[in-house]
């Protein structure tokens, strides 16, 4: 698809919602930085404040306990990913902040949401709940997590959400799922966002987890190195909102990944801004509200210098089917 052009939406695709022109986020997935252990702490830190400053909208870690394999070894530093959000909520003030994604296996649903409400609470009201039905077998194995068929993994996934949908409502009232059973589902402080903090949904899932973004989310997220198929994942998700009658534009449209143009070699950043602009422009195009930016070394003062540019550039876009 040509940069710049707009798509003109199908009756019906969306309606009406204002959103200041396409946003960023940020994702740190690494937490190998120079000097070890000890700097890990001073590198999330200005990682965080840097896109903040850029005027990026969210700021996303991994919710792994070893890490992934497309991203270096299982024995690299890797942190829990609560924590950090909370360490990142100290050290900011706008910034939203989410994992990408949690897996539905690592913690019981009651105290996710639990986790997740205090996150909210305590950064002023600038959470998401990042969730989806987790995938990674080693981890679960080596740290002792019941790892379920995928079945039953998507199963949990939709009792978690119905879970918080029911914790945030208010009602302390029993639960009762096929996996789950919660006497009284008592949440208090409630989350400070109203009505409550936005759920997404990680995968491109078909026939599972995009129906699921339809029934339950606020926003869905899908890896965006080939934009045919990032086109093709949202007219399903159209789909499933039509089938249930859920109006298409309540949900965010979010993807991840890396930005053509952008390359970083340790210390050394360079940026070919038209390349970047014409990827961005493509994403806009297709209706994403939001990409997130996925860099090896969040932390560095050189990157730091791109990305306030880099945001200026979605920021200007027209989002495709939006006022």
């Amino acid at each position: 698809m040509p940069p710049n052009v707009s798509i003109r939406p199908r009756a019906g695709h969306m309606e009406e919602r204002a959103l200041p022109g396409m946003q960023l986020g940020l994702q740190v997935n690494k937490f190998t930085f120079a000097g070890g252990a000890q700097a890990i702490g001073p590198s999330v830190a200005a990682a965080a404040r840097n896109a903040e400053a850029a005027g990026f909208a969210s700021f996303w870690v991994m919710d792994h306990f070893f890490q992934i394999a497309s991203m270096g070894e299982a024995e690299d530093p890797m942190l829990e990913g609560y924590s950090t959000l909370a360490f990142a909520a100290a050290v900011t003030e706008r910034i939203k902040l989410g994992t990408m994604v949690t897996g539905v296996t690592y913690r019981h649903p009651g105290l996710l949401v639990k986790t997740v409400t205090t996150l909210d609470v305590l950064s002023g009201g600038r959470a998401y709940l990042g969730i989806g039905a987790g995938w990674f077998e080693r981890e679960h194995v080596g740290l002792g997590v019941p790892f379920p068929p995928v079945k039953e993994r998507f199963e949990r996934l939709e009792e978690t959400l119905q879970i918080a949908k029911q914790m945030w409502s208010g009602e302390a009232k029993p639960y009762e799922g096929r996996h789950f059973q919660l006497a009284e589902t008592l949440c208090q402080p409630l989350p400070l966002s109203k009505p409550h903090l936005p759920i997404l949904i990680g995968g491109g899932g078909e026939q599972k987890t995009l129906r699921l973004v339809a029934t339950y989310g606020d926003a869905c997220n899908l890896f965006s190195r080939d934009l045919d198929i990032v086109a093709h994942k949202l007219d399903v998700l159209w789909g499933h909102c039509e089938a249930q009658g859920r109006p298409y534009a309540e949900i965010e449209k979010t993807t991840l990944g890396g930005l053509p143009g952008l390359m970083q070699v340790g210390d050394t950043v360079s940026y070919d801004r038209g390349q970047a602009a014409e990827y961005l422009a493509r994403l806009a195009a297709l209706g994403v509200d939001q990409h997130l930016l996925s860099v090896a070394d969040a932390s560095s003062p050189a990157l730091a210098e791109v990305l306030g540019e880099v945001s200026a550039q979605a920021t200007a876009l027209h989002v495709a089917g939006r006022p």
